[in-house]
């Protein structure tokens, strides 16, 4: 998505304000955008965010893709931000807000590991430092434009993700994440939409189906020939239409799906290949991904 069309001036850079948790990944995305070439200003304080994006902004200025790290060293961080936001906004600027997140437990081994304290922490314990932070960052969290769990996540699957969203934000102005999975392996945190497809009978109970997968046409055919799941998709997709008709009013750039079943295996996975081709079809930018389809 690029931040260009919603201004009328013939060369805007594009415009990302990276945050989140302490410890959840913000040096690695810094890096990572690095090389898919945005220029990264890390650690601005709030009342220089806004100063930043107008030099960048500006004719004259080499900065085409500009990504803004700040963080809750900053002080009256979550308050001063949603000022920075409201401001860019108005002025025609706003940001594709990226907020990176982690369980307690990875936040805590991580910082264990590099026998670091929490910049929250004080006098007290590294989980009361943590939790002082979600407080403080549960605004901006609930603004965030994409919120990726780096819990599971390597260094190499995060640049995955980033130049999966990232990469090509210039000539895509919105953009929709579809997972499936399998609720036995639990539900993912960082969509925005969940989807249960469990009401659907389970090809894995087919003898002839269960060693095949929701990409397989027989199990595609099987899943959806059953009562109610023509009506689930169309319900589905008209209401996607009218959630991607805000998004693009509200200058959102990415919405995230996840559509679950038992295993991850069939159901879900067939739900997801046929939404991405029905959304791709109106002309929406889709990536698909299967999160338990090889468990």
């Amino acid at each position: 998505m690029s931040t260009a069309n919603h201004h009328d001036n013939q060369r805007m850079p594009s415009l990302i304000l990276i945050t989140g948790m302490s410890g959840a990944g913000r040096r690695a995305t810094s890096a990572a955008l690095e090389e898919l070439g945005w220029y990264v200003a890390e650690n601005l304080p709030p009342e220089l965010i806004v100063r930043m994006a107008e030099m960048s902004f500006e004719d004259d200025s080499p900065i085409e893709r500009l990504a803004i790290v700040t963080d809750v060293r900053s002080r009256d961080f979550a308050g001063n931000l949603s000022e920075v936001l409201a401001t860019l906004s108005e002025s025609g600027r706003r940001p594709v807000v990226l907020f990176l997140d982690a369980t307690d437990a990875a936040l805590i081994r991580r910082y264990d590991e590099v026998r670091r304290t929490h910049p929250l922490q004080g006098e007290g314990t590294l989980k009361e430092g943590i939790d002082r932070e979600r407080e403080m960052l549960h605004e901006i969290r609930e603004r965030a434009d994409v919120v990726l769990d780096t819990t599971n996540t390597s260094v190499h699957e995060l640049r995955k993700t980033l130049e999966t969203y990232f990469a090509g934000i210039d000539s895509k102005p919105l953009r929709v994440n579809l997972q499936s999975f399998g609720f036995k392996h639990g539900a993912p945190t960082d969509v925005d939409v969940l989807l249960d497809a469990r009401f659907l009978p389970n090809p894995y109970w087919e003898q002839s189906l269960r060693e095949y997968r929701g990409t397989d046409p027989q199990v595609a055919e099987f899943v959806f020939g059953q009562p109610g799941a023509k009506r689930f998709l169309d319900a589905t997709e008209a209401m996607l239409e009218t959630m991607l008709d805000g998004y693009r009013e509200e200058g959102k750039s990415f919405l995230s799906i996840a559509v679950g079943c038992t295993g991850g295996h069939h159901r879900s996975v067939a739900v997801v290949e046929e939404l991405a081709n029905r959304l791709e079809n109106d002309g929406v930018h889709v990536r698909v991904s299967h999160r338990d389809l090889e468990r």
